[in-house]
């Protein structure tokens, strides 16, 4: 199921990246809901079917709250993309330097991903926000950077809870 949840991930980042984005008027905005819905629907059974076919259902459950947390949050569905990359990187064992060379491209992927998932859930956040300085994609993928990167400059800041939260994530994913 790793393919088809990915590429349900993928559905999703672009949906989500839409309605975050663009100025989505109300007619057209079902549409996404419908494929943002269909998405975690698509988790939703990935994440049961896999309960029930656990043998030791508390043991998986408590191994993979990461999957709970991306049915939780929808923000975190398409970090569901990262776990693909390290099946691939099992899949093609090399040795010395390519195994090196896979390792770099996967973790700069991962930062270009955590990056981006981040700058659209606190624009998502905080562009509506009175007095917030969040307010488009350009100054959430700078925030988003400085704060992956531990720099924090100071110069955007994220003033609702969840901006806040998304904070804590990327500091942590830094």
């Amino acid at each position: 199921s790793e393919w088809p949840l990915a590429i349900a991930a993928v559905v999703f980042l672009v949906a989500y990246s839409i309605q975050v984005i663009a100025d989505v008027p109300d007619r057209h905005a079902a549409v996404f809901n419908i494929v943002i819905w269909a998405t975690w629907g698509l988790f939703i059974v990935d994440c049961a079917a896999n309960l029930i076919l656990a043998e030791r259902k508390l043991h998986w459950f408590t191994h993979n709250l990461h999957a709970a947390a991306i049915l939780a949050l929808p923000m975190l569905r398409p970090l569901r993309l990262i776990r693909l990359l390290s099946v691939m990187q099992l899949s093609h064992r090399v040795g010395g330097r390519r195994l090196r060379g896979r390792i770099l491209t996967s973790a700069f992927a991962i930062a270009v991903l955590l990056v981006y998932v981040g700058a659209l859930a606190v624009l998502d956040a905080e562009q509506n926000e009175p007095g917030a300085s969040i307010t488009n994609i350009g100054d959430a993928l700078w925030w988003a950077v400085v704060t992956l990167i531990g720099t924090g400059y100071g110069d955007f800041v994220p003033i609702t809870l969840v901006g806040r939260l998304v904070a804590v994530g990327l500091m942590v994913g830094g």
